[in-house]
């Protein structure tokens, strides 16, 4: 594998990942639009959404989380200092074991479908609309997807590693694209409607693995499943992936303790919290998690080949890119959370007040918005040089501080509280992160940190000042037709992109400050 790629920088690739990120997440708006005009935030909505975190909450712990950060290091290694033959062997082992685990791992679950749910769920036992027996059935259809989506990311953690992020990047646009036609056109043949969704989530998982294996052929990686837990490689990544679990995947853990609570809160709470958190996701998906996934690869690369001084570059690359971007986003989405929710989503069966309800909790995510995404560039800095016993410690720290504070919020702001605890404990892993990279000598601050600072302030200064300025009333926007409501939310949004990026070049900001090659 080269140890750069000719003419292309990190940047180069961030850009080609944010922009397929950003098809997946306008795809996966427009799904949430469609699944809350026909079930809204109802005992059908809570029900689905829980069946689907579940196997969801899991690939990303293990399958873009634990393992991602276990297997990309190892893999990189063996791309760079083994012979070809040897890394097919890796490959063979490690996507064999991978199946094997994850198969038996979905017969349990199915079996225990009810048992999960209530684990997960608990407030659905007495519920009386039947939420639990509705949420089980679902979840035997939707945990496959887990075995199904692990596959597809260990084949895009290949892809990546061989700079190839496009193709893992554009997948998830086919999960949107069969949720879509399921939810139009499947529900109305069934008999419990909602069941078309969890129907979709699994013809998706086995459409994006398939798409994703051409791909791996033309690299001659395409791996043949062969089981072996005795495979030296494959021990490395189980050995690394028990920590990683507690390191990059606690924001997950976290959103995942705010819905089993939510499901103890008023009927409604899950789903308020699902469509807050999509347009959370929105942003961190298309440059957060963009970002990390080009860093990890750059990063193990450079440690394999012990270029410490370029490692820390990239490092402060990555939280400058982070800060670019994230920090006008959360503000946006403070600002305008009402008009955002009613033009995506109050349509059909979704309420005023599921609106003002929603705006509440995507308030309180977007307080932690720049700190979700500061933990993709800083966790990978930890991995990239296989350290996994402190994001271990640090994971422990948070989760425990997000329970304490989901105890101290829920009452006060109900189902707010608990995105607010989230948001919260986010922080404080990124700042924990940040301190023990200080620490270890692998993060130091480049040049041009305090003109930048003026720089990024002003700039969301005037962001912030000319939405709130000239965004209308909320309550205007619910009168409103879709054009005009889109019309407006395009204007104010592009308006103040335009704005805040031209008091960026005004000052002195250029592209090339941002281009570190990898």
């Amino acid at each position: 594998m080269n140890q750069s790629r000719s003419g292309s920088g990190l940047l180069r690739s961030g850009a080609v990942v944010g922009a397929m990120t950003m098809l997946s997440r306008v795809m996966g708006l427009g799904r949430d639009v469609v699944i809350a005009t026909l079930f809204g935030a109802g005992s059908g909505a809570d029900a689905f959404f829980i069946a689907f975190r579940i196997p969801n909450f899991m690939r990303r712990l293990f399958a873009e989380g634990a393992f991602n950060q276990a297997f990309v290091p190892v893999l990189s290694e063996y791309a760079t200092q083994r012979e070809h033959r040897e890394t097919r062997e890796l490959l063979d082992a490690t996507a064999g074991t991978l199946t094997l685990v994850l198969l038996a791992l979905t017969v349990i679950a199915v079996v225990c479908a009810p048992w999960l749910v209530w684990v997960f769920a608990p407030g659905f036992h007495d519920d009386g609309h039947g939420k639990l027996a509705l949420t089980a059935d679902m979840l035997r259809i939707t945990f496959p997807y887990l075995l199904l989506i692990s596959l597809t990311a260990f084949s895009g953690s290949v892809l990546n590693s061989y700079s190839r992020f496009a193709v893992p990047a554009f997948t998830p646009v086919l999960l949107n694209l069969v949720m879509i036609a399921a939810a139009l056109w499947l529900s109305p043949l069934l008999d419990v409607p909602v069941m078309a969704l969890a129907w979709g989530v699994l013809l998706a998982g086995l459409a994006q693995l398939l798409f994703q294996l051409p791909f791996l052929a033309r690299l001659d990686l395409l791996p043949r499943l062969r089981p072996s837990f005795r495979h030296q490689g494959v021990r490395r990544i189980l050995r690394l992936m028990g920590p990683a679990m507690f390191g990059v995947s606690v924001s997950q853990i976290n959103l995942l303790v705010d819905t089993v609570l939510a499901s103890l809160l008023v009927s409604g709470s899950v789903s308020w919290l699902y469509y807050s958190d999509r347009l959370v996701e929105l942003p961190l998906g298309v440059f957060g998690i963009a970002i990390g996934t080009v860093i990890l690869p750059a990063l193990s690369r450079q440690h394999a080949t012990d270029d410490p001084a370029h490692f820390a570059r990239m490092i402060d690359w990555g939280v400058r890119a982070v800060l670019l971007i994230g920090l006008p986003a959360a503000l946006a989405l403070l600002v305008l959370a009402e008009p955002l929710l009613v033009t995506l989503f109050q349509y059909g069966a979704m309420t005023e007040h599921d609106i003002m309800m929603s705006a509440m909790s995507l308030r309180a995510y977007a307080v932690g918005l720049l700190a979700f995404m500061l933990i993709k560039v800083l966790a990978p800095g930890y991995y990239a040089r296989q350290d996994t016993a402190t994001p271990v410690k640090i994971g422990i720290i948070a989760m425990v501080a997000n329970m304490g504070l989901n105890v101290l919020l829920m009452g006060p702001f109900i189902h707010a509280g608990l995105a607010l605890a989230t948001s919260l404990s986010a922080w404080l892993n990124a700042g924990l992160l940040a301190r023990g990279l200080r620490r270890q000598g692998v993060m130091h601050f480049q040049p041009g940190w305090g003109k930048l600072a003026g720089q990024l302030g002003g700039g969301c200064l005037l962001l912030t000042g000319g939405l709130w300025w000239l965004t209308p009333e909320w309550h205007h926007w619910l009168a409103w037709g879709l054009p005009r409501r889109l019309g407006v939310i395009i204007a104010l949004v592009s308006g103040g992109v335009a704005v805040y990026f031209a008091w960026l070049a005004v000052t002195g900001v250029r592209l090339r400050h941002f281009r570190l090659h990898g």
